[in-house]
């Protein structure tokens, strides 16, 4: 059986203030155009269908036509809420879409009832199960020991009633421990939304989302389920997986290739497969680094195709070149943010107080400052400025 897995589309999704709907619309149509060709028989689309909990229009008519699209296809798709989505508000009129083949996740109240497939090797059992939190699932199972997000996915996995001597494929949206974050995602301080992966040891297959890198996660021997008693073939091992989301939206990604998971299974006991089908941007997420005068040279430009990405541009230069946001945007039009990479600002972070405060001059407390922030003391003309505009200061304190 074969599925096409993506996830964390962030419809409505802005990016240092740009709106990236056009963006979006792109690669949905891109998405659309491989899963007429591959023909699987299902998508699965792993949380984070928005940006926010309450969509934009915009972000709402992308869903809407993207959705249809899926459905003149012919194929069957399945969706779960994520932690940027509103689980309600995306499985509106959730039944009537079904007659057209998109099935989407309620909110989770506690029974999760799978989604029977069928092909040449008999049944395989499809659960979804959206973003839940460990008081998502207390409420449900209040006789249940809940104290983090590993004991709630264990609570609800354990509720599911799984045949693990049949194919059980889920998909869910949840961190897991080892798996490599992007800035773009929301970070739950100290790790508490981590979830162990041998939670998952039950399912032939895990479509996850929430994080922006395509990953593998690993699944420690010590997790495996044991056989059925009298089983034969050896017991396969899960394979989860994180998608990816289809555009990069952070800096933190720039440069990292993008794609859809292309997962067959077959067999009972037989190794999961995956591929991936590459991605290609509208625009893509590019870092320039160098001096004002490099990266605005006649013969930098004319060998650079940076002007037709977003940008994020740090400048070297030790002195601020005037307006220079204003003077590189015309040039790189989609110039999104600029920093500076010298003496000052590498010594910026460590500013501690002034050393003998009270036993120094103004002129030498500003001083130490100014040195502090670049690299170098007050030249002559710097510090006659500066005398005499603490002079006259004096004379208006009287």
């Amino acid at each position: 059986m074969k599925f096409i897995h993506l996830s964390d589309l962030h419809l409505g999704k802005r990016l240092n203030g740009y709106l990236l709907t056009e963006e979006q619309r792109d690669i949905l149509q891109k998405i659309t155009a491989v899963i007429l060709e591959e023909q699987p028989d299902a998508v699965l689309i792993a949380g984070d269908i928005y940006d926010k909990t309450v969509p934009s229009e915009e972000a709402v008519q992308l869903l809407d036509a993207f959705l249809n699209r899926l459905s003149e296809c012919g194929v069957q798709t399945f969706i779960i809420s994520g932690n940027h989505d509103s689980a309600e508000r995306l499985s509106f009129a959730s039944r009537l879409m079904e007659k057209s083949g998109i099935h989407i996740a309620p909110a989770y109240r506690g029974r999760v009832k799978p989604f029977e497939l069928r092909d040449a090797y008999g049944p395989l059992y499809l659960w979804l199960l959206p973003f839940v939190k460990p008081l998502h699932v207390r409420a449900a199972w209040p006789g249940d020991e809940i104290v983090d997000y590993t004991d709630a996915l264990r609570c609800a996995i354990a509720h599911m009633e799984i045949d693990l001597s049949k194919r059980n494929v889920l998909v869910a949206h949840q961190y897991v421990s080892g798996a490599e974050r992007s800035d773009s995602e929301e970070i739950t301080i100290g790790g508490l939304d981590e979830v162990s992966a041998e939670v998952f040891s039950a399912f032939d297959y895990v479509a996850l989302g929430h994080l922006h890198r395509p990953q593998n996660v690993a699944l420690p021997d010590a997790a495996l389920p044991s056989a059925a008693s009298g089983e034969k073939k050896p017991v396969s091992r899960p394979l989860i997986r994180y998608a990816g989301s289809p555009l990069s939206y952070s800096f933190s990604e720039a440069g990292q290739e993008k794609s859809l998971t292309v997962v067959e299974i077959g067999e009972k006991g037989e190794a999961v497969s995956l591929r991936t089908v590459p991605l290609s941007p509208l625009r893509g997420l590019q870092k320039l680094r160098g001096s004002f005068a490099e990266l605005t040279a006649a013969e930098y430009l004319r060998g650079s195709e940076a002007k037709d990405h977003y940008l994020h541009i740090t400048l070297t230069d030790e002195q601020d070149v005037p307006d220079a946001a204003i003077r590189l945007k015309a040039l790189y039009p989609y110039l999104m943010t600029i920093e500076y990479d010298n003496t000052r600002t590498r010594t910026a972070s460590v500013i501690g107080g002034a050393q003998d405060a009270p036993k120094k001059s103004p002129l030498e407390l500003f001083e130490e400052l100014y040195r502090l922030q670049n690299g170098a003391g007050l030249n002559a003309a710097q510090r006659t400025y500066l005398e005499d505009k603490i002079e006259a200061l004096k004379e208006v304190e009287g």
